[in-house]
């Protein structure tokens, strides 16, 4: 039985527990290209990874028209999901985590600005959905740093805020926890630098989301 006050664990998915960064970051370029001729950087396209997908490309292309940021979001689904050929795994040890902090009693939960058929499809290739007790994604929310997404969360599983955590690479992550009233930890593994992700003041940043599991058990303090 988990005796801890924080008893919910949030996790985004992209760059937090699945190496996705560089999938994703190349299908927004290519979907930028074949779609409306514009070169993305890679920067700028990392930068925007945590948002939904229109949010993305409206951010990626200020002031494009609504039919063209249609374009090329469809561009952009139907190359990740089908063409592009990089690898997308889970971080090492992330398994063994989930198991254990499942062990301890946490619930665990996923608010992500993939869209629900890509998180689907993304749980099922790596046989993860049984871990999570509820998941919420863009498009059925408003984009990160909107904190509705975690606050249906929190509603869903009966949950105050002071006893949840949000666990995510990006500043995207560490706003909408701060938005919804969630305290937060960084790993910076996945789009933005530690730098970046200490200006939000999370409670821990990590180099690994594996080193999760430890501070839960040695950080009594914080916790």
């Amino acid at each position: 039985m988990n005796n801890h006050p924080r008893h919910l664990l949030v996790f985004d998915w992209d760059g937090t527990l699945i190496d996705s960064i560089a999938r994703i970051v190349s299908s927004l370029q290519y979907a930028s290209e074949s779609a409306c001729g514009v070169q993305v950087s890679e920067a700028a396209a990392r930068n925007v990874i945590g948002l939904g997908l229109r949010e993305a490309v409206e951010q990626l292309h200020p002031g494009m028209k609504t039919d063209a940021v249609a374009a090329v979001s469809e561009a952009y689904k139907q190359h990740f999901m089908h063409q592009n050929p990089i690898e997308a795994p889970l971080f090492e040890g992330v398994v063994d985590m989930l198991d254990d902090l499942r062990t301890r009693g946490y619930k665990l939960a996923i608010a992500t600005g993939k869209s629900r058929i890509g998180l689907d499809h993304s749980l099922q290739t790596h046989k993860l959905a049984h871990y999570f007790s509820t998941t919420r994604c863009a498009g059925e929310n408003p984009s990160k740093p909107h904190p509705q997404m975690l606050l249906g969360i929190l509603g869903d599983t009966g949950t105050r805020a002071e006893h949840a955590l949000m666990i995510g690479d990006s500043e995207h992550d560490l706003l909408m926890a701060k938005n919804a009233g969630v305290d937060a930890i960084a790993v910076t593994h996945g789009v933005h630098k530690a730098e970046v992700l200490l200006r939000h003041t999370p409670l821990a940043c990590f180099d690994q989301i594996t080193e999760l599991s430890g501070f839960l058990s040695h950080n009594p303090q914080v916790l």
